[in-house]
């Protein structure tokens, strides 16, 4: 039993290692590519809402990179599962192993350049004078925990499904810009109508994202938001599962 966990273990660590390798070969800049897309992302839709339409709120550039810092983990874990099985399918030919260890792995190493971006919060926290609280040793890793088991079960989902049904790759890109602006992340949440906002819940990452950015920015943990995520992460989570379970058998066939 033991020897089965260490090696289980031991193959994410590998897979994770190469999945990072792989992305970062011949790119001199490394690291500072995990920021620059949110940080682009923010820096358009700054001189959109708060230069162009004048949108009146403090701090605006924080409140941006609040929520698409952890916006992009989910966004690039997504977008990247759809045709991993298919990208791994030699490795899955002349290995026995859990296949669904490889959506792990991808979804493992943007947790990891999420958590990596977080000085970044720090450093643009510390230019608008907003402190750091204690609350972050707590609230971060049961965020961490929540967005994992949410992305890990929809990647799962995706990624099983896609080997059968080919156009899911193009479906998932449309959607993942659709759930952007359902999102709250570039406008707070309290400016939506009365009339729309006990839906906002409905969208799985709106509690998810609020909860992110309430704790970056004010150091609070809402705790309905968090039962909210953290409901939806079982739901998806279990789902994933028993999605991989039930086509896991057919891979060989399609690949």
């Amino acid at each position: 039993m033991k020897q089965s966990v260490r090696y289980l273990l031991d193959l994410i660590i590998v897979l994770t290692q190469k999945e990072l390798k792989v992305r970062y070969k011949n790119n001199v800049l490394g690291y500072l590519w995990s920021v620059a897309n949110p940080l682009a992302f923010a820096f358009v839709f700054y001189i959109a809402f708060k230069t162009i339409m004048k949108i009146q709120m403090e701090n605006f550039a924080l409140f941006l990179i609040a929520g698409l810092f952890p916006w992009q983990w989910f966004a690039n874990s997504i977008s990247s599962t759809p045709t991993i099985f298919l990208s791994n399918a030699s490795i899955i030919k002349k290995v026995n192993f859990p296949k669904n260890i490889i959506p792990l792995t991808i979804v493992l190493q943007d947790m990891i350049h999420f958590i990596l971006s977080i000085p970044v919060i720090m450093l643009f926290m510390g230019i608008y004078h907003k402190p750091i609280g204690l609350i972050w040793f707590i609230g971060i890793p049961i965020l961490l925990i929540i967005q994992f088991m949410i992305t890990y079960g929809i990647a799962l989902a995706v990624s099983s499904i896609n080997l059968f049904f080919r156009d899911l790759e193009r479906l998932i890109t449309i959607l993942v810009t659709l759930i952007l602006y359902f999102t709250p992340i570039f406008y707070p949440e309290t400016m939506l109508p009365a009339k729309f906002a006990p839906y906002l819940k409905l969208n799985p990452l709106a509690p998810l994202i609020v909860s992110w950015r309430n704790l970056f920015l004010k150091n609070e943990l809402d705790v309905t938001y968090l039962m909210i995520s953290f409901g939806y992460g079982l739901l998806f989570l279990t789902l994933g599962y028993l999605i991989y379970r039930k086509l896991y058998w057919k891979f060989a066939e399609v690949l």
